[in-house]
């Protein structure tokens, strides 16, 4: 297994991929960790527990690397006995029960003549001609392949769906046994749909997957409950016009960054991988941009799940990366005091641009001092140390964090501690100059309230 030491010339940008039939295989998951993996999600459209369960022993055999189970939620998606093409102007039946073609959620009443329905991120395009006894009767505006799973959208309709179906709660009582350190809700709407989420006893990080027009209309609300963000662009730029994209994007990414709350970017980041050995170059400067807009992660879905270059795709992701972080820059606004840790992070920033550091140490029993500082922007690495296993991994996601679980007791001097286990391991030097931050004498939340400055020679001539 791959240790917690930080690695040298590392990337501060992390990746995301998704397992399939592409990736599933052990030998392909050590591979791609390799190149740059930093997290592993599991698209629970597909499969049954079983294999949820085999892909998560396999993941965690090789790296302690978070899992993020991506549930269905209020999403519409699609359940075909078997694939069907379907060519222009031709006319589909789709029902909602027991039918070869049908909807994972019931809205016939909803729904009526002239209504657009888009399969498969809007590579299908069709429009509803009909309905008669709990079928809806289509025509094929643009052609393609009905899969078992497609994602369907129906723009400009705000339907009365449930948050969570039987099989998200059931998969949610799986996460929690094996504690997996994220879920993904898809199509998150607002506030509430979170707090569905959270009522059922889940734990770990809840991920606000943002895809329709009630996510970004409900954002701030969303932002505030909800631990991490996705900008899935797939479905948002079916559901709202494409062109409205990358401003909401960029939108989110500030608003995210303001807050120290985690951000992935996702959905057809290289695309053209699925079947190309070599990126387009719209995709390369999209992967860079979303980087310099300030995104924490960045994530594969059908490059590694399906594409023929899994472990390529995630090599070329880390060579984007790691040449658009030399120009990375911070977009928080100080504005104004939000609390003690806040004010410690922005004395971080400043300290690491007028004097030569080499490392920043957080200690954090909830992570959210890593984050506060990461949103930052810092050139210097941040090694974050937290005695809870599950915020280790989950910081694993965070830019330009290295966390650690490492047990210190609140009696001692947790710096001493803490920089004493550090040079053990060789994360920090005798050379180095390293600002150590913590909170200390105090039992408020989000009240890191203490920053050092040691040549690490320091401790080792002395208390080391």
């Amino acid at each position: 297994m791959k240790n917690d030491y930080l690695p040298k010339h590392s990337k501060k940008t992390k990746i995301i991929c998704t397992i399939g039939p592409a990736s599933i295989q052990k030998k392909i998951i050590d591979k791609m960790d390799k190149a740059g993996m930093n997290g592993v999600r599991i698209n629970t459209a597909y499969g049954n527990l079983d294999q949820y369960k085999s892909i998560i022993e396999n993941v965690r055999d090789i790296a302690e690397t978070p899992i993020i189970l991506d549930i269905k939620g209020p999403e519409i998606r699609l359940y075909s006995k078997e694939e069907k093409y379907v060519q222009k102007n031709e006319f589909i039946k789709i029902g909602f029960k027991n039918e070869d073609i049908r909807f994972n959620h019931d809205f016939y009443d909803e729904i009526g003549p002239g209504d657009e329905v888009y399969i498969d991120n809007g590579k299908i395009w069709t429009r509803i001609v009909g309905k008669n006894e709990g079928i809806v009767k289509l025509k094929v505006i643009d052609g393609g392949k009905i899969s078992n799973g497609n994602g369907v959208n129906i723009p400009n309709k705000d339907f009365i769906v449930s948050t969570l179906s039987e099989k998200d709660l059931k998969i949610i009582e799986f996460a929690k046994e094996l504690g997996v350190e994220y879920i993904a809700l898809s199509f998150t709407r607002n506030a509430e749909d979170v707090r569905k989420v959270k009522e059922s006893g889940y734990k770990g990080a809840i991920i606000a997957k943002i895809e329709n027009s009630k996510g970004v209309t409900n954002f701030d609300e969303i932002l505030e409950i909800a631990e991490c963000i996705m900008i899935a662009r797939g479905d948002l730029g079916v559901e709202i016009e494409t062109e409205r994209v990358p401003m909401i994007q960029k939108t989110i990414i500030k608003k995210c960054n303001q807050e120290g709350k985690t951000v992935i970017t996702a959905t057809e980041m290289l695309e053209s991988m699925i079947n190309d050995h070599i990126p387009s170059r719209a995709e390369v400067s999209d992967i860079a941009n979303a980087i310099l807009d300030g995104t924490d992660a960045i994530m594969l879905s059908g490059e590694t799940s399906i594409g023929k270059y899994p472990i390529e795709s995630v090599s070329m992701m880390s060579r984007i990366a790691r040449e658009t972080e030399k120009s990375v820059l911070s977009n928080v606004v100080d504005s104004k005091f939000i609390n003690i840790t806040d004010t410690i992070s922005k004395a971080v920033q400043r300290i690491s641009t007028n004097m030569p550091l080499d490392k920043i140490v957080a200690i954090t029993r909830s992570g959210y001092t890593a984050r506060m500082i990461a949103r930052l922007k810092l050139s210097q690495p941040i090694i974050a140390v937290t005695s809870d296993e599950i915020v280790k991994k989950q910081l694993k996601l965070v830019y330009g964090v290295y966390p650690m679980k490492m047990e210190y007791h609140k009696k001692d001097d947790p710096i001493l501690v803490v920089a004493k286990k550090l040079h053990s391991k060789k994360m920090i030097e005798d050379k180095e100059t390293v600002l150590f931050t913590a909170a200390f004498r105090t039992t408020q939340e989000h009240a890191s309230n203490l920053i050092e400055i040691h040549n690490v020679s320091e401790f080792t001539h002395s208390e080391l």
